[in-house]
C-alpha cells in the first residue's frame, strides 16, 4: 500500500497514534468521559459549548452560539455595558441539526450596535431561567493581543486542553483565539467535537473565537471524504457572498489589521462542489483591494512549501500546489503576513517573493501543532526555513500583539518558554 497521506490516515484510524515517542492504541475513551463529564457553563440554564465567534466587524457585533441538552422555551441573549443595569435583549434563533447520528439544540444570536472599545457583559435566559454573566469587549482602533493556535488534532485532548488553557492563563489580555485548521481529528466524530469545545471551556465564552477550516474537518468516521458539516453548522463566520460555499472562508477587520481566512480544502470538496479555488481567489483579489486597514494578514490550513520525507527519496523540495496557486497572489496584493498549518511542524521562513528570499514579500510562519498528533523525524529541513521548533516537537502556540506601526509575533512551548520571536514594522499605510 503506498503510504500517501489518505492511506496515512486510515493507518491511524485503525488505532494507532503517535503521542511524541510514544504509541497510543484506541481510541474515543477520553471523548466518552469529556461528554459525559459535560459542565453546564451557565449557571441555572441547561447550556453547552457556549461560545463567541468572530464576526466581519466585531467592534460592533458578535455572535453567540451554544447547544442545549434539551430544545430551550424562547432562549434569548441579554446584555449591558459592565457596570450598568439597563440591558437589551436579542432573541436567539434555532440552528438545529443532526450528524454522526446526534441531534444538536443549538441556539445562535446575533449582537448589532455595540459601541467600539467598550466593556460589556451578557448571559443567556430562557422562559423560566437565567445563567451567570460573561464578558465581551469590542475592539477600537488601538493595539491588541490574540493567541494563534496549530492544528488542536488529537486522539486525547488533554494535551489540547493544556496548551490552550494556559496559553490564555499566560495571556489574559489577549482578545482574540485562532484555530489554525485540523481543529478535530475526524470531523463528523461528535464525540471529538466535545471534547474540543470541553477543552475550551472559560476561553470561548468570554473571548471571540476565530475558525480556519482543515482537510481533517472534511472526514467521515470511515476517513473517506465528506463535506464539511459539523464544521459548517457549529461556526457562523462571516458572510462571503458565496452560494455554494458560505463559511468556507470569510474575512474580517480588528484593530489596524483586515484578516482574511482562507478554505485549502479545494481538492477535497471539489467531487461534491467544483470551483471553490477560482472562486476563492477572485473573492481574494476583491476583498483585500477594498480594505483600508493598514496591515494585511492571511490564515489558511495548508501550508505553502513542499517538504522532503525522511526515507523518501522520490519527494522533491519545493513550493506546494498550495503556494503555487496562493503565493503570487499574495505578493500582488501585498499581503504582510500569512499564517499556515497542516504538517505540525513550526517554521519561521522570512519574507518570500518570486520563491526565494525577499524583504519585499510576505512573512510566512508555519504555526506548529498544539495537539498530540505528532510528526517526529518525518521532515527534512526546507532552504526557506529560517527557525525550526526545537526537535524532536512538543506543541506549540503563538502570540501577536499588534499596533498601527508593528507586530510582534511569538512562539512559545507549552511551559511558556519563548522559542522564536520576529517583528515587522511598518510606517506607511
Amino acid at each position: 500500500m503506498t503510504m500517501n497521506r489518505r492511506n496515512f490516515l486510515r493507518f491511524l484510524a485503525g488505532g494507532v497514534f503517535l503521542l511524541g515517542g510514544g504509541v497510543f492504541f484506541g481510541k474515543g475513551t477520553w471523548y466518552r468521559q469529556a461528554a459525559n463529564g459535560m459542565r453546564e457553563l451557565a449557571g441555572d440554564l441547561d447550556v453547552q459549548y457556549l461560545r463567541q465567534i468572530i464576526t466581519a466587524a466585531p467592534s460592533s457585533s458578535r455572535i453567540l452560539m451554544w447547544q442545549s441538552a434539551n430544545p430551550l422555551s424562547r432562549p434569548n441573549v441579554e446584555y449591558r455595558r459592565q457596570g450598568q443595569e439597563e440591558t437589551t435583549t436579542v432573541s436567539a434563533n434555532e440552528d438545529f441539526f443532526t450528524d454522526d447520528g446526534v441531534t444538536n439544540h443549538q441556539y445562535a444570536a446575533m449582537l448589532t450596535g455595540l459601541s467600539p472599545a467598550t466593556a460589556y457583559e451578557y448571559r443567556l435566559v430562557s422562559e423560566r431561567s437565567a445563567g451567570a454573566w460573561h464578558p465581551l469587549h469590542t475592539p477600537g482602533e488601538d493595539s491588541f493581543r490574540c493567541l494563534i493556535f496549530p492544528d488542536s488534532q488529537s486522539s486525547d485532548y488533554s494535551d489540547w486542553e493544556r496548551v490552550a488553557q494556559e496559553a490564555a492563563a499566560r495571556n489574559p489580555e489577549a482578545e482574540f483565539f485562532i484555530n489554525m485548521g485540523d481543529i478535530v481529528d475526524n470531523g463528523e466524530d461528535h464525540t471529538q467535537w466535545q471534547a474540543w469545545f470541553h477543552a475550551m471551556e472559560g476561553i470561548m465564552e468570554r473571548i471571540p473565537f476565530v475558525p480556519v477550516m482543515g482537510n481533517h474537518e472534511t472526514y467521515d468516521k470511515n476517513w473517506n471524504v465528506r463535506l464539511p458539516e459539523a464544521y459548517l453548522r457549529y461556526f457562523v463566520v462571516p458572510e462571503n457572498g458565496s452560494r455554494d460555499f458560505a463559511r468556507y472562508y470569510y474575512s474580517f477587520d480588528y484593530g489596524a489589521v483586515h484578516f482574511v481566512v482562507l478554505n485549502s480544502q479545494w481538492d477535497e470538496t471539489e467531487d461534491f462542489k467544483h470551483g471553490l479555488l477560482a472562486e476563492q481567489m477572485g473573492w481574494l483579489r476583491e476583498d483585500v483591494r477594498q480594505s483600508s486597514k493598514k496591515w494585511k494578514i492571511v490564515l489558511i490550513h495548508k501550508d505553502v512549501l513542499q517538504y522532503r520525507i525522511h526515507n523518501r527519496p522520490e519527494r522533491q523540495e519545493g513550493i506546494s500546489e498550495v503556494g503555487k496557486e496562493c503565493m503570487p497572489v499574495f505578493e500582488e496584493l501585498g499581503i504582510d503576513i500569512v499564517f499556515t498549518a497542516h504538517l505540525h511542524t513550526y517554521r519561521n521562513r522570512g519574507h518570500i517573493r518570486g520563491m526565494r528570499h525577499d524583504s519585499g514579500g510576505p512573512l510566512y510562519i508555519l504555526t506548529g501543532v498544539a495537539g498530540n498528533v505528532r510528526y517526529p523525524g518525518l521532515w527534512i529541513d526546507h532552504a526557506l526555513d529560517e527557525v525550526v521548533a526545537p526537535q524532536p516537537e512538543v506543541d506549540n502556540y503563538l502570540t501577536m500583539e499588534v499596533t498601527t506601526e508593528r507586530i510582534i509575533i511569538k512562539c512559545f512551548l507549552p511551559d511558556g518558554q519563548e522559542i522564536d520571536r520576529v517583528e515587522l514594522t511598518k510606517t506607511e499605510a
